[in-house]
């Protein structure tokens, strides 16, 4: 009985070691399951910035280039659209169609106008009264936001009244809506104000200066940024920048589609056709005419142009071809400059924007196009008045080869037909394959003498 009993002793505690020892080997891993939940809340998640730059006159391209950026970002899974801005204003559709895209984007759009030396104008104020966050970098100005009519003259009258109470309404709604300063984004309308960036600051127009954009995201991540009701605060850590590239066709567009840029093309074409019309054959002014006058045309279907500007343009190349067909010592030239200038100051028609064509501008491209009009209207009404000799007449003084020769007579080629011919004099004596002068006809029968004679 002792031995059977020390044998379940002996067995009861080997049960019990293996037991413990089982229970001992069971916590680590329980640990070990616990670890990766610790690992994985000490992981820092990203805060992607996808930053993008409006640099220059704020036109359709720089609407569209706003546009894809917010819809790429989306895509990449972004947090945040940093709009990096340097402006002097520009056309006030595509202001109001940033506007438009910063309001309804699916996540805050910050803007920073930066870097030092740079400004928001006129249209570059609605973009920052707008946007979910802003700020400016040391030694930037804001302001100066009053509309004005096309080439910077004023708007009189009642359309005055009318767009600048439009703007008002416009920047006093967004600048409220985010909490700021709408009595200072009203006067810089009204009022065309502008102050330097720490007195925005202090003013309640921007809400941070900072040094450099990743400075501006540091400063909004800790204060937080408001959208869609929530905060939304990060860490500088979790800063990531990602810059939008927007390729060729932005850079093209916004060169195109700059007012002056399309001017200049519509000139171009404008002259490039003129002269193949006036010298058919030439066939390089055809085509770069051509192409010129496409690329201005499509220009001004997005541009907001003015349809009798354009007439006037048109009316003008048809005053110069009439020329050619009628004598009007002139007159139909000086009419034909005079509907070009008037078409050129008239092309534009936006009653907001500040892109446009100044009449100091218009003059030396009018001047240009309309001198080589009339001087090629000269030349080919000259070339006409000419009188020219036809038939045999029109052979002497040509230049022959001579085919074939015995004695007195013999036979030339010119301009590709075989002539009988007779020598000039007994001391000229033409040889086969000899250059010779044709000096007379008569009778169907040309004289002939030495080249120069």
């Amino acid at each position: 009985m002792r031995h059977l009993f020390r044998a379940l002793t002996a067995v009861l505690v080997f049960l019990g070691l293996g037991l413990g020892l089982s229970l001992g080997l069971s916590w680590p891993a329980v640990a070990d399951e616990s670890e990766p939940v610790a690992a994985e809340s000490d992981v820092v998640q990203p805060f992607g910035v996808t930053r993008v730059t409006v640099s220059g006159p704020i036109s359709p391209a720089q609407a569209e280039l706003l546009d894809n950026a917010v819809a790429h970002a989306e895509r990449q899974g972004s947090s945040m659209v940093l709009l990096v801005l340097d402006t002097p204003g520009g056309l006030g559709d595509s202001m109001r169609s940033m506007v438009s895209t910063i309001l309804n984007a699916p996540m805050p759009v910050a803007v920073w106008v930066g870097p030092a030396g740079a400004r928001a104008a006129s249209a570059g104020v609605f973009l920052v009264a707008a946007s979910s966050v802003a700020g400016m970098a040391p030694q930037t100005t804001i302001g100066a936001a009053s509309p004005v009519g096309l080439g910077g003259a004023e708007i009189d009258g009642t359309m005055a009244k009318k767009v600048t109470q439009d703007f008002t309404s416009l920047v006093r709604a967004v600048s409220e809506a985010r909490g700021r300063n709408s009595e200072w984004y009203s006067s810089a309308v009204t009022e065309s104000v502008s102050i330097t960036a720490n007195e925005a600051l202090e003013a309640r127009v921007v809400e941070m200066v900072a040094q450099s954009d990743r400075a501006f995201l540091v400063q909004a991540g800790r204060a937080g940024v408001l959208h869609n009701g929530a905060t939304i605060t990060f860490d500088p850590g979790q800063i990531q920048i990602s810059d939008y590239e927007p390729g060729f066709r932005y850079s093209f567009l916004s060169w195109l589609l700059h007012p002056q840029v399309a001017y200049l093309l519509l000139m171009g074409g404008m002259l490039g056709l003129f002269i193949e019309i006036t010298n058919p054959g030439s066939i390089f002014p055809g085509v770069f005419g051509g192409l010129c006058l496409l690329l201005g045309l499509y220009a001004m279907s997005v541009l907001p142009t003015d349809v009798t500007g354009l007439l006037l343009l048109g009316f003008a190349l048809l005053l110069f071809l009439l020329e050619i067909q009628i004598v009007s010592y002139g007159l139909l030239s000086l009419a034909g400059a005079a509907a070009m200038f008037i078409g050129s100051v008239l092309l534009f028609r936006d009653d907001y924007g500040t892109l446009a064509i100044p009449t100091s501008f218009i003059i030396l491209p009018v001047a240009v196009v309309s001198s080589a009009a009339a001087g090629l209207v000269f030349l080919v009404v000259r070339s006409r008045r000419v009188e020219r000799p036809l038939g045999l007449p029109a052979l002497v003084g040509q230049q022959a080869e001579v085919l074939d020769w015995d004695g007195e007579s013999g036979q030339i080629l010119i301009r590709g037909e075989i002539w009988a011919a007779k020598r000039s004099s007994t001391d000229f004596t033409p040889q086969r394959g000899m250059k010779v002068q044709v000096l007379s006809a008569s009778a169907l029968t040309l004289e002939i003498g030495p080249l120069g004679s």
